[in-house]
């Protein structure tokens, strides 16, 4: 068999790993067998950080539109049972953006919804 000079990609290849490492402390940034496996896994973190992130996000947004509903003496789960009754189609997200920017039109609508109720 012919022998296989791989210097070129080998080259490349650990340059690109050395550069997503870039920032981390010590050997993690220097040394290609260490900075390859503190890629992989960041890698990985980023991977499961996407998915959490939307849980994370969902979770904050229900604290807040519970904690101004209960201003008014309504639960979280009465008030999205009462929007659901009333057709009122507003995600967690809007809903949580009203209940901090704007709780006047905020409290409106809960006010329509237990007026329909």
């Amino acid at each position: 068999m012919v022998r296989v000079k791989r210097g070129n990609v080998a080259r490349k290849r650990r340059k690109k790993v050395l550069q997503l490492a870039k920032g981390y402390r010590g050997a993690h940034s220097r040394l290609f067998r260490v900075a390859n496996q503190q890629v992989m896994k960041a890698l990985r973190y980023s991977y499961v950080g996407r998915k959490q992130k939307k849980r994370v996000f969902r979770k904050l947004w229900i604290s807040r539109i519970n904690a101004s509903a209960r201003q008014k003496d309504i639960t979280y789960s009465q008030l999205i049972n009462s929007f659901k009754q009333s057709k009122i189609n507003l995600n967690r997200k809007m809903l949580a953006q009203m209940a901090v920017l704007d709780c006047s039109s905020f409290y409106k609508l809960i006010d329509h919804t237990k007026a329909l109720n």
